[in-house]
C-alpha cells in the first residue's frame, strides 16, 4: 500500500536510528485522518445500537404482563361468569399469550441485529480503512515523490551541477510551476557563476596585461633611443639591420600600448558622446581609401554617457579587423541605428565586412584575450572592444557566414552607466 522509506538518524550517543521517512509519515497522517473518525462513528454506532435495541424490544415488560395476567384471569375464572364475560376472558387470555411469544420473538431479532451491527461496523471500518489506505498512498505517492525530486534538485543546485533532464515524476499542478521556476533559477545561477567566474578570469588577465605592458615599456624607451642614434651612426651596410630593430621595436611598442590599454577600465569622467559622428570619423580615419564604405546612421540618435576615447579606440579596433578581413578589395558597411535592450533605449553599432568569415566553431572565441589568426597580432583588440562595451553596460555580438563576411554589433544603452572593474562581466 505504501512505501515506507526511511531515513537514518543519528542521536547525539552515536546510535543509528530508524525512522518513517516523509512519504510513511504522510501516509500515516492520512490514513489516521481517515480512520480514526469512521472508528470511532462505528464504535458509537454499535455500542448504540446494542443498548437500545434491547430496550425498543420491552421483553421482560411483556413477561411481566403475561404473568400478571395470567394470575388475574386464574382469580377470575373461580367468580361466577355469564357465557359472554367468560368468552372473553378466553379471548384475552389468548392475547397475552401471543403479545408473550412475539415479545419473545422480538427479543431475539433485536439480539441478532445488535450482533450484526456491530459485525457490520467492523465490516464497514475494514473497507473505510482500505479506501483510505488507497487513497493516503496515492495522495502521499503525488505528495512526497515530486518534493522528494525538488529537495534532490536543491543538492544539484548546491553543488552547482546541472539539474536532471529525466521527466518529471507525476503530482499536482503547481510543482510543475515550481519545477519551471527552479529551472529558471538553476539557469540564472548558472549564468551568475559563469560571469563570476569569467569576471575573475578577466581580472587576472588585465592584472598580466599591466605586468607585461610595465615590463615591456622599461626597456623600449633605452632601445628606441639606440635605434634613433644607430640611424645617424651606422655605416651605410647596416641599415637594413638597423631598420629592422625599428620595425620591431616599433611592434613592441604597440604590443605594450595593446597589453596597457586591455589592463584598465576606461576610466575618468563620462560626458555625451555622439555615437554616429563617432562611427562616421572613425570609418574615415581607420578604413582606407581602397576599400568600398557604406555608413548608414539613423538620424536624430540619441546621446549616450560615456567615455569618448575608450569608445573611439574599441570600434577602431573593430574596424581595423574588417579591412584586414577583406585583404584589401571587399566592402565594408557601418550601420548605427535605434535600439532596445531589456526596455531601455540604447544605440546599435554594426560593423560588417565582406571578408572571408570566421568558422563557427571559431567564432566564440573571438572575443577572449589572445585569440588571433593574424601573424604578429596580440588578439587583444575584440578583446579591449568587448571589455569597453561592457564597462558601460552594453551587450556585443557577432555573427559570420565562412566566404562571406562578419558582422560585429555593439548596443550601448543611452542612460546606462559606466561599471567598476569588478562588474564587469
Amino acid at each position: 500500500m505504501f512505501d515506507s522509506e526511511t531515513a537514518v538518524t543519528r542521536l547525539s550517543y552515536g546510535v543509528p536510528v530508524k525512522r518513517v521517512g516523509f512519504r510513511g509519515r504522510l501516509f500515516l497522517i492520512l490514513l489516521a485522518f481517515a480512520l480514526i473518525p469512521s472508528i470511532l462513528i462505528s464504535l458509537a454506532w454499535s455500542g448504540t445500537g446494542s443498548y437500545l435495541l434491547p430496550l425498543a424490544g420491552a421483553t421482560a415488560a411483556w413477561d411481566s404482563v403475561a404473568a400478571t395476567g395470567e394470575r388475574a384471569a386464574a382469580a377470575v375464572r373461580h367468580a361466577p361468569l355469564t357465557r359472554a364475560e367468560r368468552r372473553a376472558l378466553d379471548v384475552h387470555e389468548a392475547t397475552l399469550r401471543q403479545s408473550a411469544v412475539r415479545a419473545r420473538q422480538a427479543e431475539f431479532v433485536f439480539r441478532e441485529a445488535a450482533r450484526k451491527l456491530v459485525i457490520a461496523a467492523l465490516l464497514a471500518v475494514i473497507l473505510v480503512g482500505i479506501v483510505a489506505s488507497r487513497v493516503a498512498g496515492h495522495l502521499s505517492r503525488n505528495l512526497s515523490r515530486p518534493l522528494q525530486e525538488l529537495v534532490g534538485w536543491t543538492e544539484h543546485l548546491g553543488r552547482g551541477d546541472p539539474l536532471p533532464t529525466t521527466p518529471p515524476r507525476r503530482g499536482a499542478p503547481e510543482f510543475h510551476v515550481l519545477r519551471l521556476r527552479m529551472r529558471e533559477m538553476a539557469a540564472e545561477l548558472e549564468l551568475g557563476r559563469a560571469r563570476a567566474l569569467e569576471a575573475e578570469r578577466a581580472a587576472a588577465m588585465r592584472e598580466t596585461a599591466r605586468q607585461v605592458a610595465h615590463e615591456l615599456k622599461n626597456p623600449l624607451t633605452p632601445i628606441r633611443f639606440a635605434v634613433d642614434r644607430l640611424r645617424r651612426d651606422a655605416p651605410p651596410e647596416l641599415a637594413e639591420t638597423v631598420e629592422v630593430l625599428g620595425i620591431e621595436s616599433q611592434r613592441l611598442e604597440e604590443m605594450a600600448r595593446s597589453f596597457s590599454q586591455f589592463g584598465k577600465l576606461p576610466e575618468g569622467p563620462r560626458a555625451e558622446v555622439d555615437l554616429g559622428e563617432l562611427a562616421r570619423y572613425t570609418a574615415r580615419a581607420t578604413i582606407p581609401p581602397e576599400l568600398h564604405v557604406d555608413v548608414d546612421i539613423e538620424n536624430e540618435l540619441p546621446m549616450i554617457h560615456g567615455h569618448h576615447d575608450a569608445l573611439a579606440r574599441a570600434l577602431s579596433n573593430v574596424m581595423l579587423n574588417a579591412v584586414d578581413a577583406c585583404r584589401g578589395t571587399g566592402r565594408v558597411g557601418v550601420r548605427v541605428r535605434r535600439a532596445n535592450e531589456d526596455g531601455r533605449n540604447a544605440v546599435e553599432i554594426a560593423v560588417s565586412d565582406s571578408g572571408c568569415g570566421i568558422p563557427p566553431e571559431q567564432l566564440e572565441r573571438i572575443w577572449q584575450p589572445y585569440v588571433t589568426s593574424k601573424p604578429g597580432g596580440t588578439g587583444l583588440g575584440l578583446a579591449i572592444a568587448r571589455q569597453t562595451v561592457l564597462a558601460h553596460n552594453g551587450e556585443v555580438g557577432a555573427r559570420s557566414v565562412v566566404g562571406r563576411g562578419t558582422e560585429i554589433r555593439f548596443v550601448l544603452p543611452v542612460d546606462g552607466k559606466t561599471t567598476g572593474e569588478n562588474d564587469v562581466h
